[in-house]
């Protein structure tokens, strides 16, 4: 049975969730304060990359259904803006085996990484250029039926069913106070010709390339609520940066931009009376997307199902 379900958040996790709902025959209506391209998801390097996320085992169920998926955008679909690209996590000792490793095809250990580190690991992945895959996902949920409306809330609707994709705003929608901000601040700097990624999760330092600029990041402090880009911590991550890719100190720089990540102890994934929530992916909100947009749908169906006449 078709349900009417309003999804609150526009980021990436709360427009994906509205694409799956509208393909499963779902009427759907997006609210939030933030519209799309204002949200951390703009902000975001766009990486497949599970970060600050747990539980490990639902995280990496969740990372391999959306791996796949835009894997398979990124050969259909280059309008999204998703492309499958090579690169390297670096190690100052042995590169250890990921926790996510069953998620991603292929990893391969290589001794060929910058001065300075002794190990690490290649793998192929997927980066959304979230400029532009932010705009694709909406244009997906319009074409669909769904509507998305600034719409600054006082709490959660009352009236029919919900899915909470509000992220930090889960603090106050969901009375939810675990829920953190984590600073992190990128710098944009034109495209010189890099072509595969480069990643230190210590810093978090990385080097994340896209067809017209380079995304460079980042810094990682937890209850720190500014937007604002702090001039010290951009020269310390370019630093940081320039060693992974010697070539950044000649590349000129575009922007800076700060995103706060909505941390939590855990991804909260459940349905409680009539709201699904669905909040607190960390730094993997589109690493886990379209994993937790599908667990949405079959919870948002739990209800559908049920409501069925016997006999």
């Amino acid at each position: 049975m078709a349900e009417r379900v309003i999804v609150v958040g526009a980021g990436v996790v709360g427009l994906t969730c509205a694409v799956r709902l509208l393909e499963a025959g779902h009427r759907v209506d997006v609210v939030a304060r933030d519209l799309p391209r204002e949200t951390t998801s703009a902000v975001a390097a766009g990486v497949w990359y599970p970060y600050r996320a747990l539980p490990q085992d639902r995280v990496t169920a969740w990372a391999a259904t959306s791996y796949a998926v835009f894997d398979a955008l990124a050969d259909t679909d280059p309008d999204s803006g998703v492309r499958m690209v090579p690169g390297t996590q670096v190690f100052a000792g042995a590169a250890p085996e990921p926790w996510w490793s069953s998620a991603v095809p292929a990893l391969e250990r290589t001794r060929d990484v910058p001065a300075g580190w002794q190990e690490g690991l290649r793998f192929a992945t997927p980066i959304a250029d979230t400029s532009v895959y932010l705009d694709w996902l909406l244009a997906r949920v319009e074409d669909a039926g769904g509507t998305v409306t600034r719409l600054n809330l006082g709490g959660l609707p009352e009236e029919g069913l919900v899915v909470n994709c509000s992220g930090l705003g889960a603090r106050l929608l969901g009375a939810d106070r675990t829920v953190v901000p984590v600073r992190g601040q990128v710098v944009y700097v034109e495209q010189f010709g890099l072509d595969r990624w480069w990643l230190d999760a210590s810093g978090p330092t990385y080097v994340i390339p896209r067809a017209r600029e380079v995304v460079v990041g980042s810094s990682d402090v937890e209850g720190e609520w500014s937007r604002t880009p702090d001039p010290v911590a951009a020269e310390d991550i370019l630093e940081r940066a320039a060693r992974l890719v010697p070539a950044l100190r000649q590349a000129r720089v575009l922007r800076h931009k700060v995103g706060l990540r909505p941390v939590r102890p855990a991804v909260r994934l459940e349905r409680v009376g009539d709201v699904v929530h669905c909040y607190g992916h960390g730094g993997a909100g589109v690493t886990l997307s379209w994993g937790v947009a599908d667990e949405v749908v079959a919870l948002v169906e739990r209800r559908s199902l049920s409501a069925q006449p016997s006999g």
